[in-house]
This record gives structure tokens, C-alpha cells and sequence, in this order.
């Protein structure tokens, strides 16, 4: 693959990739989002309520991570069957989907349920726990749904139609203002249920966007021609098979990835609550700068399955361009933001100075990896373009575990670096899994001009 591309073609590209980024990027935020009117509406209620959802809700969000990853396998199935012409195809791949997400968010809510004695062995505190299983207990129920949405939404997607992301996503945040303080402090004869209603309200708003999303399908002219509900169909065991063949690696990659940023705020925890506050407010800011890379390789896996479905690899490699130059413009804005505002943004989340101080410290850290993060993220979601999912689950083991964390443990805990330490720990892992993954997709790219459009088979060779 060349960087020397074609200025027309990369320049429909970028456009392409763009418009299909945006509204990804917005629905990837109203997801953060929800969290933060958990933890807003927590903290009116009360500190021991806004501990109690903070542990919930970082159980919750670990959980999901493999579902949510596992699911990822629709978009790239989805649009390769497109990009190939085999549209009749992809109503009975969503209705296989269907039964995998329902099983799976089954699956959620048992684990979910068995969340109390975890808790206890965790060591949380005796007056946080009960409101932590309170929350988890009531947002459980929203495990179907949440499954059922994303595996609507990732269909939407595949078919390079991302609108739905945004608007079934703001309409969430909107909708959980009202209902979560509603139970959560009660009003009139509803009673005052704490931390249980904000999570009986989570629950009831993913139901409402689950819902939401099958009527739009099932409604929209957009999607007539694929009677993704014109019949009842029982579960196929090879092909929901074929599904978690692309998707189990996916899941094991995001949860990976996720757990290594919740194990290296567990050990900051050693460090002290000033490490802890400043690690908060450099996480938070960087994690809502990594929406948009994330958004915009959710759109390159989308065109790149589309140009691997009808073999055109001149396309696979444009798409690949384009999502990197995309890529390395906002990163370098967002690493720019960071480095030149990093104590305005500090002064935002805290009015501690030692908390703010290290904070903006750390800021310097999150811009330094701004550029590793987004190429990494690219690309993984370029690769899952091309169903290539199994490379870079070994290669995420490699770089975050067998290199990131423990040179962050080195560095952080033993030689007394501390939390300035462990993120060196973050960048070097970020680095090394940017280099490997960028260097498997141009070696991928370079010799595709055609990819198979088949479910169940992967880009391995």
C-alpha cells in the first residue's frame, strides 16, 4: 500500500469517510454521556450514592465490553454481503444476529446478577456495596436491550446509514435526565428508589431505544428490500457459529483494551486520592477525545467491508488513506487541546490545586498518546473491514499486556514513578499496538484485490 494516492478518488474518500463518521462520533459521546447523568444525578442524591453507581456502573461497563466487541461482527459482514451485490442475504444474517444478541444479553444480566459477592471480594466498602448491588440489580434488565440495540444499530451501520446512531443516542441522554431523577428522588406517589431507580431508569431508556430502533427498521423504506421481519426464523447454529468465529476475537481486543485502562486506575488507587482525582480527570478528557477516532474507524470498517465485498482493492487501500489522514487531522487538534489548555481544563473538573497540577501533568501524557491511540483504533476497525480479527486479538495481548502493563507496574509502583509512571506504561503499549496493527492492514491491503464475502471466513492468512 502507497501513500501517493489518486487526489480525486482520496479526496471522495475522506468526504465519504467523514460524513459517515459524524453522526458515530456524536452517538459514541450521547454513550458517555448517559454515564455522566448517572454519576451527575448520583452526586445530587448523595456521596454514598454517587460511590455506589461509580462501582456500579464500572462493573456494568466492563461486562459489556465483550458484548458489545462480539456484536462488532455485524457491520463488516453486513457490508462486504452489500459492498458484493448479495443484499437478499443480509435479513437472515440480522435475524441470526438477533438470536446471538438476545442469548448474549441474557448472558449479561446472570453475570450482572451474581455481581454481589464479586463486590464483597473486591473489598468495597460496607456502606457503598448495598447501593452498588442496588444499581446493578435494577440496570441488569437493560442487558437484553442493550444487546438487541446494538445489534440494530451495527445493521444500520454495515449499510453505511450511521443516522440512527446519533439520533436513537441523544434521544438516551434526553430521556435519562427526566426518568432517572424522577426514581431516583421520587415525585408524587412514585417513591424516592436512590441508586436502584437510576439504574431501573437506564434500564427502561435502553429498552426505549431498543424498541425504537426495530420500529425504524422494520418501518423505513431504507430498509424494505431486506425483510429483515417478513418471517419467523429459529437459530441457525452454523451461522451464529460463523458470527462468533468474527466476533469472539473482536470482544477479547475491546475487552483487552478496556481492561487495561481499569486495571491502571485500580493500581493508581495504591497511590493516594490525589492520584486518583488527577488520573480521573486526565482519563475522562482523553476518553472523550478517543470518540472520534473510534467514530471514524467505525466508518473505515464500513467502507473498506463495502470495497472488499464487490473486490475492488484499489478501494480497500483509498479507504485505508483516508481514514488515517482523518485520523492524524483530529488527533493532532485534540493533542494540540491538550497540551495548550491542559490547566484550563483541569481548573473545569477540579478546584483542588495538587489534583489540578498533576492533572495538567498528566494531560501532557493523554496528547503524547493521541497519536498512537487513533492509528491503533484505525487500524483495528480497518482491519475488521477486511474480517481480519484473530492478528489483532494476539497483537492487543501483546502490546497492553505483555508490554504496557508491566512496564507501567515497573515504572509506576517499584521505582516510584508513580502515576506519571503507569501512563508511560499506557503510551508504550498504545505505540507498540499501533505499529503492529498499522503494519498487519498495509500488508493486508496490499495484496487485496479481492476478500471473501463470506460470514464465517476471516482475514488470517
Amino acid at each position: 500500500m502507497t501513500f501517493s494516492p489518486n487526489a480525486p478518488r482520496f479526496a471522495r474518500e475522506v468526504r465519504a469517510t467523514a460524513l459517515l463518521a459524524a453522526p458515530l462520533v456524536l452517538g459514541q459521546l450521547s454513550a458517555v454521556l448517559m454515564t455522566f447523568v448517572d454519576t451527575v444525578l448520583a452526586g445530587r442524591h448523595g456521596a454514598t450514592t454517587l460511590a455506589a453507581v461509580a462501582v456500579g456502573s464500572a462493573v456494568w461497563s466492563v461486562v459489556i465490553l465483550v458484548l458489545v466487541g462480539v456484536l462488532m461482527a455485524i457491520p463488516p459482514s453486513v457490508s462486504q454481503l452489500d459492498g458484493g451485490g448479495r443484499r437478499s442475504e443480509i435479513g437472515p444474517l440480522y435475524r441470526q444476529a438477533l438470536w446471538l444478541a438476545l442469548a448474549l444479553g441474557l448472558a449479561l444480566f446472570v453475570l450482572v446478577s451474581l455481581a454481589a459477592p464479586l463486590l464483597a471480594a473486591m473489598g468495597i466498602a460496607d456502606d457503598v456495596r448495598p447501593g452498588a448491588i442496588a444499581f446493578l440489580g435494577a440496570i441488569r434488565w437493560g442487558a437484553p436491550a442493550l444487546a438487541l440495540f446494538f445489534a440494530s444499530r451495527y445493521l444500520s451501520e454495515g449499510l453505511a446509514w450511521t443516522l440512527p446512531t446519533m439520533l436513537f443516542g441523544i434521544a438516551g441522554v434526553l430521556l435519562l435526565v427526566p426518568v432517572g431523577s424522577t426514581l431516583m428522588f421520587g415525585y408524587g406517589p412514585l417513591p424516592a428508589l436512590g441508586a436502584a431507580g437510576l439504574g431501573y431508569a437506564t434500564a427502561l431508556v435502553l429498552w426505549l431505544q431498543a424498541l425504537g430502533l426495530l420500529a425504524y427498521l422494520h418501518w423505513s423504506p431504507r430498509f424494505a428490500d431486506l425483510d429483515l421481519f417478513s418471517h419467523w426464523q429459529p437459530p441457525h447454529p452454523r451461522e451464529i457459529a460463523a458470527l462468533l468465529k468474527l466476533g469472539l476475537p473482536i470482544g477479547v481486543t475491546v475487552f483487552l483494551e478496556g481492561g487495561l485502562f481499569v486495571a491502571t486506575a485500580l493500581l493508581i488507587g495504591t497511590l493516594g486520592a490525589t492520584a486518583v482525582a488527577a488520573h480521573q480527570v486526565a482519563i475522562n478528557v482523553a476518553s472523550l477525545a478517543f470518540m472520534v477516532p473510534l467514530g471514524v474507524a467505525m466508518a473505515t470498517t464500513v467502507r473498506i467491508g463495502q470495497a472488499a465485498g464487490r473486490g475492488d482493492g484499489d478501494g480497500v487501500r483509498a479507504a485505508g488513506r483516508a481514514g488515517y489522514a482523518i485520523v492524524l487531522g483530529t488527533q493532532f487538534i485534540t493533542a494540540s487541546i491538550m497540551v495548550l489548555g491542559r490547566h484550563a481544563i483541569a481548573g473545569v473538573y477540579t478546584d483542588d490545586m495538587a489534583v489540578a497540577g498533576l492533572a495538567a501533568t498528566l494531560m501532557l501524557f493523554a496528547a503524547t498518546f493521541q497519536f498512537p491511540d487513533g492509528i491503533q483504533a484505525l487500524s483495528a476497525g480497518a482491519l475488521r473491514g477486511l474480517k481480519d480479527t484473530t492478528w489483532p486479538m494476539a497483537i492487543t495481548a501483546l502490546a497492553y499486556w505483555g508490554l504496557g502493563m508491566p512496564l507501567g507496574v515497573i515504572l509506576g509502583l517499584r521505582l516510584g514513578y508513580g502515576a506519571q509512571g503507569m501512563w508511560v506504561g499506557l503510551i508504550v503499549g498504545l505505540a507498540v499496538a499501533a505499529t503492529l496493527l498499522g503494519w498487519r492492514f498495509l500488508r493486508l491491503a496490499r495484496r487485496a484485490p479481492m476478500v471473501s464475502t463470506s460470514v464465517a471466513v476471516t482475514y488470517d492468512a
